[in-house]
């Protein structure tokens, strides 16, 4: 079909039958009409029904990636006008990556900035929208200025700065559903554009073989990258590409021989301007295949802090490339050496002296782009807490940070040894975990090291009262982290209202002291709800709070405390780090799910992350049109792993990914496939 437009008409004020200019990536449908001086951007979709009318308030401006849907109307009138983001005067001015979605009216003099959304039959007249608001549907907007990131509630009417002033803050599920909203229409409009190309549609109908990558049809415009074939990147570059694009960093490259990559001499790539998944992956596979046998590194930037938010190498001349398939290679060697991929990463902890929890720990800290560092102190410094630091590991490389690690290890032997997880954006620590202690024999005891032995020495006194193996291993978790341990009660009205009451405070680092206060305390309110909670003494402030005991779950623990009393006289602490040895490895043997899930979910918990589930099956995965799962709301490692196996059992043969959320940021540390068709 071909887009139909027209010049403006001649009128008192408008004599230069001025023309709309859309660039060629746009898709304008037949059935809508642009008229008189409109400036459409690249990547914008004008749905059929939109009406553009430039005939009495002009100039117009629709920025890239922008989506125009059904119905819409924009108009202006003769007097008026805003100033856009170039500096100069328009009608209407509408931002990069906006959604005004159906049956909408924007009537100049009109502002509406970047990342903007525009709800059902809302109106916005003489006024300006900030930067990322969100406007719901039938709203009334007019004669007002929407400060920038604000919330406009459907069916709202603002007509006064006051009330603009006023609004809510958007929250990060808004700006989610404005992205997918934004993404969707992506889809559509690459979607309409092949769908008038044969050159694309044929292919698609099995009629005749797909031309060449970057081909163009017959008006010499290259079809979407979408449309072309499957890309040759690995699924782990393409989800750090989509992480750091979805929370708006920048997308840049390095490179380097293998001279300079000794010498740690790289050489600046191209940065990828565009915040289009497709058109940057596709741009990121082609500078690979340009730097075959040469190491490439992808570097996020944040480009308003300035400053480099993780670097991850995803080629090297041995493997050919980690995030590049190599294009004329068969699938057979790719999943191969995916699977040997697989393989050594498993195996990181056989090669090096660490344990498999260390390794995991590491493993997931540099996953979400966050720096690893080391601390040591001896036993005096230790009292004090006077750490001193190890060589800083300035490396986003696996197997560099484990062997950076295990040096500091053999270097401190008979000293205590933390391990520091460091989110380099927010300039804060997320982890402090001690891995070795004077105790520990050398690195690869260190690296054995499950905490029996520390369990051992904290205190005999303390012989196993019926704890189960997630809460000794919560309280283990908090007490190597140097937080304090407390505990709260509440019986069943106090739990509605949540006003807790205080159990005496636990004023000891002794892992068997702790234990054994948490027993009196759950002993002393059986039938009451009661939580542990975690401080951070320093920061003054909580860090962890979750329920240990329920009402109806009392009366089972003591029946279970009464029944393995007999069996359980005479023995030590050391049984309760046997017990949860054994309870974890029943934990994960009654799970359908695999360890590295399992493992992943345990850490995620530990550091205070909510788990998520969304799924999409093979239509909406193409287009990144994700559904969630039921949510679950539980902070127990038992409750959030049947919650996962739940949500897969109902979404078989479907797509699954794992999200890890951190609630006090409001934003996403992890997103990670666990299930494929």
């Amino acid at each position: 079909m071909a887009i139909r437009t027209n010049a403006a008409p001649p009128t008192p004020w408008s004599r230069n039958l001025a023309e709309p200019k859309i660039d060629k990536s746009s898709y304008v449908h037949s059935f809508s009409k642009i008229i008189g001086d409109v400036w459409v951007g690249a990547n914008v979709l004008v749905a059929p029904g939109a009406s553009i009318r430039a005939d009495e308030g002009f100039p117009f401006y629709i920025g890239d990636g922008t989506n125009i849907q059904d119905g819409v109307v924009v108009h202006g009138l003769e007097q008026g006008r805003v100033i856009g983001d170039d500096g100069k005067s328009y009608s209407a001015w509408i931002g990069k990556n906006t959604c005004i979605t159906h049956m909408a009216l924007i009537h100049g003099p009109v502002y509406i900035g970047d990342d903007c959304f525009i709800g059902f039959r809302s109106t916005v007249f003489n006024a300006r929208v900030g930067r990322g608001c969100i406007v719901m549907m039938h709203a009334l907007i007019q004669d007002v200025e929407i400060p920038p990131g604000k919330y406009v509630p459907s069916g709202s009417v603002i007509v006064n700065q006051q009330q603009a002033d006023r609004l809510p803050e958007v929250q990060d599920a808004d700006r989610q559903f404005a992205h997918h909203v934004v993404e969707i229409n992506e889809a559509l409009r690459a979607g309409y554009r092949c769908a008038e190309d044969p050159a694309c549609i044929l292919p698609l109908q099995g009629k005749q073989k797909r031309p060449s990558k970057g081909s163009s049809n017959g008006n010499g415009v290259k079809r979407d990258s979408a449309f072309v074939g499957s890309m040759n990147l690995n699924t782990e570059t393409v989800d750090r590409v989509r992480s750091l694009l979805r929370q708006g960093y920048k997308v840049g490259t390095e490179y380097a021989g293998t001279r300079r990559f000794k010498t740690g001499s790289w050489l600046t790539g191209p940065a990828f301007d565009s915040k289009r998944e497709n058109q940057v992956l596709a741009e990121l596979e082609s500078y690979l295949s340009e730097h075959q046998g040469e190491y490439v590194r992808l570097i996020g930037i944040d480009t308003k802090a300035k400053s480099r938010v993780s670097e991850t190498i995803i080629q090297s001349p041995n493997s050919q490339s980690n995030g590049h398939g190599g294009g004329n290679r068969k699938s057979s060697n790719g999943s191969s050496r995916h699977k040997s991929q697989s393989y050594s990463t498993r195996n990181a902890s056989v090669s090096s002296g660490l344990n498999s929890e260390v390794v995991e720990q590491v493993r997931s800290l540099l996953h979400q782009g966050h720096k690893i560092g080391m601390e040591h102190a001896n036993a005096r410094r230790f009292k004090t807490r006077s750490w001193q630091v190890c060589p800083i590991i300035d490396s986003q490389s696996e197997g560099q940070v484990l062997t950076a690690i295990e040096a500091c290890l053999a270097k401190h032997r008979g000293e205590y040894v933390r391990l520091i997880g460091i989110d380099s954006q927010a300039k804060r620590r997320l982890l402090e975990t001690v891995i070795q202690r004077p105790g520990d024999r050398a690195t690869s005891s260190a690296s054995s090291y499950n905490g029996s032995s520390n369990a051992a020495n904290a205190g005999s006194t303390y012989s196993d009262g019926g704890l189960n193996g997630e809460i000794v291993e919560q309280v283990r978790s908090l007490l190597r982290q140097g937080n304090k341990i407390g505990m709260e009660h509440a019986n069943a009205r106090r739990f509605k209202t949540r006003s807790w009451q205080v159990c005496p405070i636990v004023d000891s680092q002794s892992e068997g002291q702790v234990l054994t206060a948490i027993e009196a305390c759950l002993a002393e309110h059986r039938g009451e709800y009661v939580r542990l909670i975690g401080i951070d003494s320093q920061a003054k402030r909580r860090v962890l709070e979750t329920v240990i005991q329920r009402p109806d779950e009392s009366n089972r623990r003591e029946t279970n405390a009464k029944t393995s009393s007999s069996s359980k006289s005479n023995k030590g602490f050391g049984k309760a780090a046997t017990n949860y040895q054994s309870s974890r490895k029943q934990s994960s043997a009654h799970t359908s799910l695999s360890s590295e899930v399992v493992e992943q979910v345990r850490s995620l918990l530990r550091q205070g992350h909510k788990i998520g589930t969304e799924h999409a099956n093979k239509r909406r995965f193409k287009t990144r049109s994700w559904q969630v799962c039921s949510p679950i709301d539980s902070e127990r490692e038992a409750e959030v792993l049947s919650g996962l196996e739940a949500c897969l059992q109902e979404h078989q043969g479907e797509y699954v990914r794992l999200l890890g959320i951190d609630p006090k940021a409001k934003r996403r540390v992890l997103e990670t496939l666990i299930q494929r068709p």
